[in-house]
């Protein structure tokens, strides 16, 4: 049997990196493209080819970022701009943040004075690993399409314009985005697809994983690959990590305690004012009883008052 020391070091070695840090510091190298090129091939169902990583205002980083916000742009080989954001903590206009990011990219990328047929097909791939919205699934897609209100038909390109833009719908032109919310994500994974949704979600590649990228990025990724200067980095960036991870705890767990209290709080003088309510009808009926002359006794067995408090009336 192994020993406990033997078992953690293969641990060690077959652990996997997480993606987000993947994509800041491993996958911009150009020889890793393969791995990001699997992933969206099978999340976009085509066969992606990553031509180059572009600088973008939305994604420059810097040496002392410690945002938890990280972008990559890259060109496909069509000419055609992704746009990948991993996002982990919660953000209520990420929504928002989503329009701005591809909106900036349509207006960068066109230059002044070209036609509007220039503008490149983007895609924004958000990968967020907090609850943003209300769904159960764990990947959604936005895709433009004008249908009718009274037909209820599908606008369609015309003949010239598949010509000449090189499309077969509207919704080629107008950008796509792709919304992974990754806890979302339960269980095995069955499909190609589902193998990376899997890693996003757990750091792991299993031996049988098949996915496009995938064998590539079993060994790209794992941390024992790393040099000594980028296990230190990575060590430090799970490090904080974990300390966001606590603080953000902490702090769900107090606003849970204090909404608690609070809710307790409004139960006892809810309760309070309920029983001073009753208390204080009971000495009306008690009062109404004696102007009508009925005696102590009598009063107090409707009223279940003491005798000091029904002659104090």
């Amino acid at each position: 049997m192994p020993s406990r020391r033997v078992r953690f070091d293969w641990a060690i070695k077959t652990r996997h990196i997480r993606f987000d840090w993947a994509i800041k510091k491993l996958l911009r190298n150009k020889a890793n493209y393969v791995v990001l090129e699997g992933f969206l091939s099978e999340l976009l169902k085509t066969d992606i080819t990553i031509k180059t990583l572009l600088e973008s205002e939305s994604n420059q980083q810097t040496q002392d970022d410690k945002s938890n916000r990280v972008d990559i742009l890259a060109e496909t080989a069509n000419s055609e701009l992704i746009l990948i954001e991993v996002q982990n903590n919660s953000q209520l206009d990420y929504f928002h943040r989503m329009l701005y990011g591809v909106s900036q990219l349509v207006t960068e990328y066109l230059e002044q004075g070209q036609e509007y047929g220039e503008i490149r097909k983007i895609y924004s791939v958000n990968i967020v690993y907090f609850n943003l919205g209300k769904g159960n699934d764990y990947i959604y897609r936005l895709k433009s399409e004008f249908i009718g209100l009274n037909t209820e038909d599908t606008l369609q390109l015309s003949l010239a314009q598949e010509r000449k833009f090189k499309v077969k719908k509207i919704a080629d032109i107008f950008p796509e985005y792709y919304l992974l919310k990754v806890r979302n994500f339960q269980g095995a994974a069955e499909t190609t697809l589902q193998e990376w949704i899997y890693f996003l979600r757990n750091s792991e590649i299993k031996d049988e994983f098949a996915a496009k990228g995938m064998v590539e990025a079993k060994e790209t990724l794992r941390v024992n690959n790393l040099s000594d200067k980028e296990r230190v980095a990575y060590n430090r960036y799970m490090d904080n990590k974990s300390y966001e991870a606590s603080i953000l705890s902490t702090q769900e767990f107090e606003m849970q305690l204090q909404m608690e209290q609070i809710e307790e709080a409004q139960t006892r003088a809810r309760e309070a004012g309920i029983q001073q309510g009753i208390q204080q009808q009971t000495i009306e009926i008690a009062r109404s009883c004696k102007q009508q002359g009925l005696d102590i006794e009598t009063i107090m067995a409707i009223t279940k008052l003491s005798q000091e408090d029904i002659e104090a009336l």
